[in-house]
């Protein structure tokens, strides 16, 4: 499947500003792979305060755009657009940060699936910056209902 804009990847995540952290998908194989963009930039309310003077983009908001990306790849691969189920985060495991990440960047967001089942799935992701890793990580997501209003 090829590119989806900010308006796919918003139809297919509920995160808004300033919680969306997909900018676009550049590729997705149902059932497989995403691969995703974080365009990274010094307007992040969070570069106000870590760190003044040497900005770095926090690694729990690293893992958070993979596993944004990850929820856009299960909600195409199950054919859930539209249907009100949500993606919630269950557990990271093996997160790994291997250099800073600052303003001005794209963040490359690769995930695959490692298994999928109806209900819950297993990712392995890796952010990337000018091709070298930044960040990685596996994490688990379950699907289900959002929450009684």
């Amino acid at each position: 499947m090829g590119p989806l804009d900010i308006r796919r990847v918003m139809g297919a995540l509920p995160h808004r500003y300033p919680m969306l952290l997909v900018d676009r998908v550049e590729e997705l194989i149902p059932d497989r792979s995403i691969a995703a963009i974080k365009a990274v930039t010094i307007n992040e309310e969070f570069f106000q305060g870590h760190f003044p003077g040497r900005p770095i983009m926090p690694g729990v908001l690293i893992v958070e755009a993979l596993a944004q990306a990850a929820g856009v790849l299960a909600v195409e691969s199950l054919g859930l657009a539209g249907s009100g189920k949500l993606v919630y985060f269950m557990a990271i495991d093996e997160a790994k940060f291997r250099a800073p990440v600052e303003p001005g960047v794209l963040l490359r967001l690769e995930v695959e699936f490692v298994q999928k089942r109806a209900s819950v799935c297993k990712f392995a992701g890796r952010a990337l910056v000018d091709g070298k890793v930044a960040a990685q990580a596996n994490f688990t997501a379950m699907i289900a209902d959002p929450p009684a209003a």
